[in-house]
């Protein structure tokens, strides 16, 4: 099967996602700047999310585009991802709620860092139906960039209990990292519908 339902149901999923976290964001008790100022914290948590799912999202649509065809496996190794994104605005509710405190925060980079597996798993399954001379597996080699961000993923949690602010500074240190979408498979694209 091809990739067409695939990434028309992420797009939805991922759609729902960013709603569900702007929903749950709440409305300043006062009408003044002063009132705004008290959820400044959680609009910057918001924002990193924002980005987070973004770059998660814009990497798979570039993924999808140099993949040919998926299976069953491909599928639910997809789903495990939208899973793992799907919690993304129940993390920021909690720490919305609690503040930035040790477990809000390493339960925001649990998710992520699942995320980052689950999206390394898709990446392996789609290789896997596509065969290692697929364009996939050629643009993303060993992935150390997608290996940096699962360990510093994991680091954040253990610093969370330690310090949450360096905790947040990690995961605002992997989105800048992906902020640029993945160039390998940029490259390989534009390589690859170029005339000859």
């Amino acid at each position: 099967m091809n990739t067409a339902r695939l990434e028309a149901f992420t797009d939805g999923v991922v759609a729902i996602i960013i709603t569900i976290m702007v929903l749950e964001i709440r409305v300043p008790r006062g009408a003044d700047l002063a009132a705004l100022q008290a959820d400044v914290p959680v609009l910057l948590a918001y924002v990193l999310s924002y980005v987070n799912v973004g770059i998660f999202w814009n990497n798979h649509h570039h993924m999808l585009h140099v993949t040919e065809k998926v299976n069953g496996r491909v599928l639910w190794a997809n789903l495990a991802l939208l899973f793992w994104l799907s919690l993304v605005p129940f993390v920021i509710r909690w720490i919305d709620e609690a503040g930035f405190v040790p477990a809000p925060v390493a339960a925001y980079g649990v998710v992520l860092a699942c995320a980052a597996i689950s999206y390394t798993v898709l990446q392996a399954q789609i290789i896997a139906a596509n065969g290692r001379a697929s364009r996939l597996a050629l643009a993303t080699g060993k992935d150390l960039k997608g290996k940096l961000s699962i360990a510093l993923y994991l680091a954040a949690v253990v610093l969370a209990f330690v310090r949450p602010w360096v905790a947040i500074a990690l995961y605002v240190t992997v989105a800048l990292i992906w902020l640029v979408p993945d160039t390998r498979i940029e490259a390989l694209t534009r390589t690859a519908s170029t005339p000859e």
